[in-house]
């Protein structure tokens, strides 16, 4: 394979470049990267799908990556909670080292073949589960073997890498490959990889609470309450469905726990 990711930057002696420069250039390096994820969506569409299928019957989803890709996980998993009211361990991200990885990187942990299996069977994993491995160049070791030890045991999986023909493709039976080019710094693959990662979680996880029925109509309906913001925001929907003046709104809100919980409660 080709590793894209890793080719020569198309900017030379960045140093010596202004600092509007940097930042143009770097931009205009940024723009190129929602054109290659359109180019995946027809792969996103059947990660997605078959995701959806697996948690209907009780699945969840986990995310397995080292380094940013792991980081990237981790976030998406830990929004899928407050965001849309699923349970703590529904969506869940491992990284290469542990959570001590996600602030300090975490020396040759990404190198581990058998590392991942063992981590997610902390969690009991089973042939309901989805396991997704995300790694920019497509190489990891961790995720390799995590996703082939996944797929041994039945158990549904996927991709999200940036480079065509990767190993961790490969192992993944619903792969999403974005080849979003060189870095404009050569091989730092947090920069557009990164982004192109974290777009394609944002529409996997998003798309598949939305299938789940998490969302209605365009309103995070089962969110958590856990700021005023939030619970403004939530009385505000409650408005909106019920007809119900402001303090009326924040107190069913407030009885019932939930929008959706609050209006359908009032309805009944």
């Amino acid at each position: 394979m080709e590793t894209i990711t890793e080719r020569e930057s198309h900017y030379k002696n960045l140093e010596q470049l202004s600092v509007l420069e940097i930042l143009e250039n770097i931009n205009k390096e940024d723009q190129t990267v929602p054109l290659a994820v359109a180019k995946a969506l027809p792969q996103i569409e059947q990660l997605s799908a078959a995701t959806a299928k697996r948690m209907r019957k009780g699945g969840r989803l986990f995310y397995i990556g080292a380094g940013t890709s792991g980081r990237l996980g981790v976030v998406d998993a830990s929004e899928c909670p407050p965001t849309f009211g699923v349970p703590f361990d529904m969506v869940v991200g491992l990284i290469a080292g542990g959570d001590g990885a996600i602030r300090k990187a975490v020396e040759f942990a990404e190198d581990d073949t058998e590392q991942a299996w063992k981590d997610l069977q902390e969690f009991n994993i089973n042939d309901k589960d989805v396991v997704v491995g995300i790694a920019a160049s497509g190489t990891t070791p961790y995720v390799i073997g995590g996703l082939k030890m996944a797929a041994k045991n039945n158990i549904v999986t996927g991709c999200i890498v940036c480079n065509n023909g990767s190993p961790v493709a490969a192992e993944a039976q619903y792969p999403v490959e974005v080849v979003t080019g060189p870095e404009f710094l050569t091989g730092s693959t947090r920069m557009k990889a990164g982004t192109a990662q974290k777009l394609v979680l944002n529409m996997l996880s998003t798309s598949v609470m939305i299938q789940l029925g998490r969302v209605k109509g365009n309103k995070m309906v089962d969110m958590q309450l856990s700021n005023n913001k939030l619970v403004n925001r939530g009385a505000r929907m409650v408005m909106e469905e019920t007809g119900l003046n402001e303090d009326d709104a924040a107190a069913l809100l407030k009885k019932h726990g939930s929008v959706r919980s609050a209006v359908d409660n009032y309805k009944k």
